[in-house]
C-alpha cells in the first residue's frame, strides 16, 4: 500500500555502493518465520499481539508504508465495529502521548494518535514500541484486517517513532537486518514472512540482487517491460516498487491502456477463454527477466508514473528485503 507524503521530496542522483552480502539460514541460525493467511490471492494477513496481556490483531505486513496501527476503542468510524479494538486500559505496559498523525494509502486513510506498548510478532518482542491507535479510518471496508504493519524505511514514518523492524534491529532481536516473503498460490496456508535471514527451501536457483534507487524506499530501477522481445513499456528504464501491500501489478494509465489494447481488451476486460492464448509479460530488472504468465497477471492503470509490483509478482518470485545493504533479492519461488 503506497502512502503519499507531501512533506518531503527526497532526491538522489546516484546509486549507493553496495557490499553484496548474502544472508542465508544455516543450522542454529536465528530466523523468525511468521505465518500469513492467504485470502483468495488478494490479501495476505498475519497475526500480531499488542499490550500486556497480549491482545491479538490481524494485520497486513506492508512494504509500502512504515507505520504500525490498529483500531482504538475510541474509533468513531462505522467499520471499527467489525474489527478488534485495542483496549488500552487493560494493558499494564501502555503509554499514551498527545501526538496525532494521519496516513493516506492508495486504498484508504486513517487518523489516529501515537502511543507506546509491547508488540509481538510471534516470538519477536518489541517493548515500548511506537504505533498508532486509529480514531477513524476509511477505505478498508470488507477487508479481513484490523490494521497495517509497515516495513518500509523510517524516513517514511508519520508517527515520529521508530518503526518496528528498525526497533527489532536496534534491540538485537534479529540476527541480520533482512526480511523476506513467500506468498502461496490459492492455498490459504503456506505463506510466510521471515525476519533475520532467508530460508532457501522457499525458492530455487540463486537470488538476484537489485540495488535500491536510494536507501530510503523499496524502489528499484526496471530496465523495460516486454512481450516476445518487443518492448511495450518502460522503454529506456523506469522506477518500480515491490509492494507486499498491493495485490495487483499497477502501472501508469496510458501505458497500461496500451498493453490492454494489445491484448484486445474491452473496457479493461479480456475474455476468460482468451487467457490461455495471451503471452507472458516480461519485467526486466537489473538485466534479469522475470516473466509473469497470463494466468497470473492482473494489471491495473493508476495515476502514478511508478510501476508497482504487488502480490501477483511476489507469488512468482520469492522476495528478500535487505536493509543492511539497501537492496532487494529475487528468485523463482517454489
Amino acid at each position: 500500500m503506497r502512502k503519499s507524503r507531501s512533506e518531503k521530496n527526497m532526491l538522489n542522483n546516484f546509486l549507493k555502493k553496495h557490499a553484496y552480502r548474502l544472508y542465508l539460514t544455516s543450522p542454529g541460525s536465528n530466523i523468525a518465520t511468521h505465518p500469513l493467511r492467504n485470502f483468495k490471492d488478494m490479501l495476505y494477513v498475519g497475526n500480531i499481539t499488542v499490550g500486556t496481556p497480549p491482545q491479538e490483531f490481524r494485520v497486513v505486513f506492508d512494504t509500502g508504508s512504515s507505520d504500525l496501527w490498529v483500531p482504538s476503542m475510541f474509533c468513531s468510524s462505522p467499520t471499527c465495529s467489525s474489527h478488534v479494538l485495542f483496549r488500552h486500559r487493560e494493558s499494564s505496559t501502555f503509554c499514551p502521548t498527545d501526538r496525532e498523525f494521519s496516513l493516506e494509502y492508495s486504498v484508504g486513510r486513517m487518523r489516529g494518535v501515537v502511543v507506546y506498548d509491547t508488540v509481538r510478532i510471534g516470538d519477536l518482542v518489541s517493548t515500548d514500541q511506537a504505533f498508532g491507535l486509529s480514531m477513524e479510518h476509511s477505505g478498508f471496508e470488507g477487508r479481513p484486517i484490523d490494521g497495517i504493519l509497515g516495513l518500509n524505511y523510517p524516513d517514511l514514518s508519520f508517527t515520529g517513532g521508530t518503526p518496528i523492524f528498525d526497533k527489532l534491529m536496534n534491540d538485537g532481536a534479529i540476527s541480520e537486518p533482512v526480511f523476506a516473503f513467500y506468498l502461496s498460490k490459492i492455498k490459504p496456508e503456506g505463506s510466510v514472512v521471515m525476519f533475520g535471514g532467508v530460508d532457501k527451501s522457499y525458492y530455487q536457483g540463486a537470488l538476484n540482487w537489485v540495488p535500491l534507487i536510494q536507501a530510503n524506499d523499496w524502489h528499484v530501477h526496471m530496465d523495460r517491460i516486454s512481450i516476445n522481445s518487443r518492448v511495450i513499456a518502460c522503454n529506456g528504464g523506469c522506477e518500480a516498487f515491490v509492494d507486499t501491500g498491493t495485490s495487483l501489478i499497477l502501472g501508469p494509465r496510458r501505458l497500461v491502456d496500451n498493453i490492454l489494447r494489445l491484448f484486445g481488451a474491452t473496457k479493461h476486460y479480456v475474455s476468460c477463454s482468451a487467457v490461455n492464448t495471451l503471452p507472458s509479460i516480461n519485467f526486466t530488472i537489473n538485466r534479469i527477466s522475470y516473466p509473469v504468465p497470463a494466468q497470473a497477471y492482473t494489471i491495473k492503470s493508476t495515476s502514478t508514473e511508478t510501476w508497482v509490483l504487488g502480490d501477483i509478482f511476489i507469488r512468482l518470485y520469492f522476495s528478500v528485503f535487505d536493509r543492511g545493504n539497501d537492496r532487494i533479492g529475487l528468485a523463482q519461488a517454489v
